[in-house]
């Protein structure tokens, strides 16, 4: 008895030793990353020079203007942005019990882009003021409006690939219903509202970055609280319940929880395809540690890309993003399908 104990001591601390060991090499990354977002770009800025700028020396050369104003503001966005997509993908696949559940999928993202584009026609259409309050409120909104008529789906249809394919068309309905308004808001005070529709992290003010700091990270430390009833729960509900977990309250925290998270990233970056889907999956498989910070460095590299490659052109956001992240859903789908046939 004292022999097992002593190897389940073992195995223990090596999962602890590897999980750390991924964490800071993850974390490594996310700095590689940053830096390169922060010098790369259609003006390179020297990373000799990117230690002195960010310690505020020389704060009246170009480079300066272009850190501070431009790139750093979307650098936080992208990686506040990005764990969130991923931390809400994750909640909404444990809580479909589905790897391919995301707010992009099912049409969460789609119905706070709807409400959005809608505030923002009815406001700022009317030389009003949208906030960023107010951008975040429509986004939740929307999503949870989404997020209940997927539920009211599910009550009917035992198929989880039904509810799958119920979701992607609510996302097409919201999606052509917000392509019909842009069509017609041709006020030059919302000209931005079509690249926002497509997805991106320019134009976020230091502003905006207190404010989705404030919910992503409020929220996501409310799914940290949540970590022993979620592991419970992604043993069956049966054993969750055994374990003294209300299922109906943990449930409700989900939806909440996953609809906060995607309400941000879509009232500040628009739409984003795939992380939801592929981060959490890949996170969860190979390296068994944070999604958000897998989400994070995903849209950090993503962005890069979209910036930088036919710079001073920019690609959307969710094109990168569906361009990597397409092929993990392809691989979950036929994975699955193999276990099946097995």
């Amino acid at each position: 008895m004292q022999r097992q104990d002593q190897i389940d001591n073992f195995g223990r601390e090596v999962h602890r030793r590897r999980v750390a060991i991924v964490f800071a090499a993850l974390a490594a990354l996310l700095a590689f990353f940053a830096i390169l977002n922060l010098c790369i770009g259609s003006v390179n800025v020297p990373f000799a020079d990117l230690a002195a700028i960010l310690g505020g020396q020389d704060a009246s050369s170009m480079n300066y203007e272009i850190v501070w104003n431009i790139r750093l503001p979307r650098l936080i966005a992208a990686a506040l942005l990005g764990g969130a997509l991923a931390l809400a993908g994750f909640l909404l696949q444990t809580f479909f019990n589905n790897p391919i559940a995301g707010p992009y999928i099912l049409g969460i993202s789609s119905g706070a882009k709807l409400v959005v584009a809608i505030m923002m026609i009815l406001v700022v259409g009317g030389s009003g003021v949208m906030t960023s309050w107010m951008l975040v409120l429509s986004a939740f909104v929307g999503s949870m409006a989404a997020m209940m008529f997927v539920l009211l789906v599910s009550r009917r249809i035992n198929s989880m690939s039904m509810l799958i394919v119920a979701g992607v068309m609510i996302g097409y309905i919201c999606s052509a219903a917000t392509d019909f308004l842009i069509t017609f808001a041709s006020d030059a005070n919302i000209v931005n509202l079509k690249n926002w529709s497509l997805g991106s992290f320019s134009g976020i003010s230091w502003n905006d970055i207190g404010l989705m700091a404030v919910v992503v990270l409020a929220s996501s430390a409310c799914v940290f609280l949540l970590s022993k009833p979620m592991g419970a729960f992604q043993l069956g509900e049966q054993y969750a319940r055994s374990m003294g977990v209300n299922i109906r309250l943990f449930r409700v925290a989900l939806i909440l929880l996953s609809s906060l998270l995607a309400a941000c990233v879509t009232a500040f970056a628009g739409p984003i395809s795939f992380v939801g889907i592929a981060v959490p999956h890949l996170v969860k498989r190979f390296l068994a540690t944070s999604a958000f910070l897998g989400g994070a460095i995903f849209c950090l590299f993503c962005d890069l890309i979209a910036r930088s490659v036919f710079a001073p052109t920019e690609i959307s956001i969710s094109a990168v993003t569906a361009l990597f992240g397409a092929p993990v859903v392809i691989a979950v789908l036929l994975q699955r399908q193999k276990r099946r046939t097995d």
